[in-house]
């Protein structure tokens, strides 16, 4: 089944700028491979992360309008990200920062199979005392589409937050997209199920890789998982599949474009990197095939990378990416 339209179900960029909501943290990465961190090792970082800010970071490098709601810790840590935020593009207007706490942080280290082991402060760090303060509102009334990451439902101050974005932007005619992005060691309970089930209820763009789409719909197959999902009311569904490339499901059926072929340094945010410039090409009312192999092309270009945010790509870098990268 090929997919023949080209008429975004994502509201259009003019409509003002993509708003995401969570985590900021620094990432620090053991430079061994092996299993977790229960003796001395090397480390490399700290590296500005958290997968809300590396998805923003990547919209804004694409010369879109971008912002997010989060907090950091009044230290180098918080201001590292801050900086790097701004510098890059993206609206830090409603970053709260928290004194005397510290900046979230993520240790990570990979193993031989390409797993990998996180040891996260995040909930208990300033990245958890997200505020729904004047600043915050004011990012959301100007917003056109709200991005949400699964992580965040791990902070339960993001989720008033998350709730009163989508009702105030679903309400002007904006969009959302969802990417499950739920790791085992931040998975919730039946508070984050509800809230979750909430979100797919309104998602206009669901952005699952690998299992996750089970997540969203723990159905037997991909294909019936992929049915049931449209069937409830979500107009599009990128599967992220890494070295297999991606594929778009929508009601008028799908198409799937290739990967790059690259040497994966570090496979953080690659994800994140993928999402952003799919939703942001589609925003700017590009093809879906352009929109695909430009996402395609962000998430291959970022793990060649060290560190998260590294990697994330103007449309000039990724133009010439394409233009010397083979493709699967």
């Amino acid at each position: 089944m090929t997919h023949g339209s080209n008429s975004s179900f994502l509201s259009p960029q003019q409509r003002g700028p993509t708003i995401t909501v969570g985590e900021i943290l620094v990432e620090i990465m053991a430079t061994t491979v092996g299993s977790g961190f229960r003796e001395a090792q090397p480390l490399i970082g700290p590296f500005a992360s958290g997968a809300p800010a590396i998805f923003i970071d990547q919209v804004a490098k694409l010369g879109a309008g971008a912002g997010i709601i989060a907090s950091v810790g009044d230290d180098d840590f918080g201001h590292l990200n801050i900086e790097r935020l701004r510098g890059d593009g993206v609206d830090v207007s409603a970053i709260a920062i928290i004194p005397d706490t510290p900046t979230g942080s993520a240790f990570v280290r990979y193993a031989a199979t390409g797993g990998r082991d996180f040891v996260y402060n995040i909930a208990r760090s300033a990245a958890g005392q997200l505020q729904l303060n004047e600043a915050a509102k004011a990012l959301i009334a100007r917003a056109g589409h709200l991005h949400v990451m699964g992580s965040a439902l791990s902070m339960p101050a993001a989720w008033p937050i998350i709730q009163h974005a989508l009702d105030d932007i679903k309400s002007r005619g904006g969009t959302l997209s969802l990417d499950p992005n739920i790791r085992k060691e931040l998975a919730g309970g039946e508070a984050t199920r509800q809230q979750f089930s909430t979100l797919l209820a309104a998602t206009d763009l669901l952005l699952p890789s690998g299992d996750e789409l089970f997540i969203a719909c723990p159905d037997e197959s991909e294909a019936k998982a992929i049915e049931e999902l449209l069937k409830s009311g979500i107009c599009g569904i990128v599967v992220k599949r890494g070295k297999e490339g991606s594929t778009l499901y929508t009601a008028a059926g799908s198409l799937h474009r290739p990967a790059f072929i690259v040497e994966e340094v570090d496979p953080t945010g690659a994800g994140d990197c993928f999402g952003a410039t799919y939703l942001t090409c589609r925003r700017l009312g590009l093809s879906d095939e352009k929109s695909l192999d430009y996402a395609n092309a962000a998430g291959a270009r970022n793990v060649t990378r060290q560190g998260p945010m590294e990697g994330t790509s103007t449309f000039a870098e990724l133009d010439r990416f394409i233009a010397a990268t083979p493709r699967n």
